[in-house]
């Protein structure tokens, strides 16, 4: 999991939080809204989880969704493991890095977005 940041044409800034499988390389979940907290990751989790069932392990990096205490009761609650990349170590959760790099190029580079009413 990792989160990716942009803005929209007003300039109100937004997050993306790519959730990716690193066993077959599959986007898991792309959730997009202008705040996303460690309660939000774990809705988003939970939608997974209902899915194709609880993970095993999450990689994340030390941003403070990650490491809030909300965060960790789920994953003790589920039996997950945390496996907490090294700060300054992008490399270390690399498929991600991969993916988001993609994801900008050709998707957030490429358009601009506006507000939706809708």
């Amino acid at each position: 999991m990792d989160f990716m940041a942009d803005s929209l044409w007003d300039g109100t800034r937004f997050r993306v939080l790519n959730i990716i499988d690193d066993y077959n390389r599959e986007a898991l979940a792309m959730k997009v809204d202008t705040s996303i907290n460690a309660k939000r990751v774990i809705r988003v989790l939970n939608r997974i989880a209902e899915e194709r069932g609880v993970p095993r392990e999450v990689r994340v990096d030390n941003g403070p969704e990650f490491v809030s205490n909300v965060f960790a009761l789920w994953c003790q609650e589920n039996s997950v493991t945390i496996k907490f990349i090294q700060p300054g170590k992008p490399t270390q959760n690399a498929l991600i890095e991969r993916f988001n790099g993609s994801y900008r190029a050709e998707l957030l580079n490429m358009y601009v977005f506006n507000h939706s009413t809708r």
